[in-house]
């Protein structure tokens, strides 16, 4: 199936998949698990902003780094710079962190709250060089508005 049908069909299914809910943690661990087994990914899971760290949240892979200070890494960097951040070769990345020797790519893509202030990120990794481009990038931003309308809003947001 092409790429663009896929992310199509995937951000109706996260909506369907965490509209109505209120549980934090469960949404955004059931965004993960849906987005990682439909795009077959080395690693998909949130960091969320806690203080001046992104600390680790719900995600789908093996072990991951628990927390990143703000501009670190491509995390940390994203979260900075308020933007989407496509990496084609983790290792041309400077201050890349390694919580993987497998990771190859990466992309992140920021989470806004309802004031507009970042409240996290998106980050996926591939065990591929190359993996993400700008098609994932445009798609993968209406997936994380679709996950900040029904996840980081005040009335939708628990305890």
């Amino acid at each position: 199936m092409d790429k663009n049908k896929t992310y199509s069909i995937l951000v109706k299914q996260v909506e369907s998949l965490i509209e109505g809910e209120n549980n934090a943690t469960g949404q955004l661990a059931n965004a993960a698990a849906l987005l990682h087994e439909t795009m077959g990914w080395w690693w998909t899971g949130f960091y969320l902003v806690n203080g001046d760290t992104l600390q680790l949240g719900p995600f789908q892979g093996p072990v991951a780094c628990y927390s990143i200070k703000r501009g670190r890494g491509v995390c940390g960097t994203a979260w900075q710079e308020g933007r989407t951040i496509v990496v084609p070769d983790v290792e041309q990345f400077p201050g890349h962190i390694a919580c993987s020797s497998l990771s190859r790519s990466e992309i992140v893509v920021p989470l806004h709250d309802a004031m507009g202030n970042i409240a996290g990120v998106l980050d996926i990794d591939s065990k591929e060089l190359a993996a993400f481009d700008e098609v994932d990038a445009r798609w993968l931003e209406e997936i994380a508005s679709a996950i900040t309308r029904h996840v980081f809003t005040p009335s939708c947001q628990s305890s």
